[in-house]
């Protein structure tokens, strides 16, 4: 078996689940590739590999941008799939809608696992229950690779729920890109704070920071919160999120993105 994993990290939470699968297939002698989905061409994957996809759940699905990755993948024939994401929360509108598009495509969907990782958006919860979290995350994804390898994985689908709330989180999605959302929650760079370094705009999945004087944040946002999460100055504040705390999953650094 080689596995390519086709992932997308946020604040960090999906890249540590992602790195400990990956140790894991590792161990027991798989050979697995890392991709970026931000910069990768979902029509040239080798459908003769199995396929992981990895992504942070955001309004009960995935980000926009993942949501085209994953619709472009070309059709296949009977080749390996599975998925993880990570959440703060809880999400039902990623799994089961992305079961139907994979098997539509001829894929083999042979796993789905969602892991509950530390909350990055509206409560930044404290350093002892991070630890905890983290811990319990990085279990459950070692459990979930071995399923894999043994082949004691699922990926279950609750059709009309999972649909349900698949169209749900595609209403929030779209009032996300909304001009008037985006003007309300613009991230702003403190300049008292800023070194000008142009860190957030290179991670921006999006391109949506442009360097002027100060970093410029535009209206495409679909906040992932990499740039709020690993700026070296911590100078741009989470408006939405209590005390304006910010997030950034525990050993990894914005090299890695």
């Amino acid at each position: 078996m080689q596995i390519d994993f086709f992932y997308f990290t946020g604040t960090g939470n999906t890249l540590l689940a992602v790195n400990k699968m990956r140790e894991v297939f590792s161990r027991n002698g798989i050979q697995v590739t890392m991709n970026k989905i931000e910069k990768s061409d979902p029509g040239k994957i080798n459908l003769k590999n199995t396929i992981g996809l990895a992504f942070p759940v955001a309004g009960f699905s995935t980000y926009p941008f993942v949501w085209d990755f994953l619709k472009k993948l070309p059709d296949a024939n009977g080749t390996h799939v599975f998925m993880v994401d990570t959440m703060g929360g809880t999400a039902g509108g990623i799994a089961g809608p992305l079961k139907k598009i994979l098997k539509r495509k001829g894929y083999n969907t042979i796993g789905a696992e969602q892991i509950q990782m530390p909350s990055n958006i509206f409560y930044v919860e404290p350093g002892d229950a991070i630890k905890q979290k983290v811990a319990d995350g990085l279990n459950k994804a070692e459990v979930y690779a071995n399923n894999i390898i043994s082949g004691k994985a699922r990926w279950d689908r609750v059709p009309v729920l999972s649909d349900i709330v698949y169209y749900f989180s595609l209403f929030l999605l779209y009032l996300m890109k909304v001009r008037l959302h985006q003007k309300l929650f613009l991230f702003k760079a403190d300049p008292s704070k800023c070194s000008k370094c142009g860190t957030c705009a290179t991670i921006c999945p999006v391109k949506n920071i442009e360097m002027k004087e100060f970093p410029v944040h535009g209206l495409k946002c679909q906040y992932c919160l990499r740039c709020v999460s690993f700026c070296p100055k911590k100078a741009i504040p989470c408006g939405f999120n209590y005390k304006k705390q910010t997030y950034t999953a525990p050993g990894i650094t914005c090299k890695e993105l």
